[in-house]
């Protein structure tokens, strides 16, 4: 059981750029809106540094999501009509 959970572990990292690749944006905006140095930012993404929780929540604040919303991303949307999913995906494209 244990191995299972290893096999499948959540790559917090992957997720970060999933969701800022969804709204076309820079880590540098990321950082901009989470209030977030951007050399912290740089530097756990190019050294593969799991963000710490008081990170990962400025994060998620920037992306506009809750963490919940960060680890299981299929939730949210789940409930969603087809054009509600439409009309989400169209505001978290939008700039700041």
């Amino acid at each position: 059981m244990e191995k299972d959970f290893y096999m499948n572990e959540f790559d917090s990292l992957d997720r970060i750029r999933q969701l800022c690749e969804e709204r076309n944006w820079s880590y540098y905006q990321l950082a901009k809106v989470s209030g977030i140095a951007y050399s912290t930012l740089s530097t756990m993404i190019n050294k593969q540094n799991a963000p710490s929780l008081p990170t990962l929540q400025k994060l998620c604040h920037g992306f506009g999501i809750s963490i919940t919303d960060f680890f299981e991303p299929d939730r949210s949307s789940s409930s969603l009509t087809e054009e509600q999913a439409e009309c989400l995906s169209l505001f978290t494209s939008l700039s700041p």
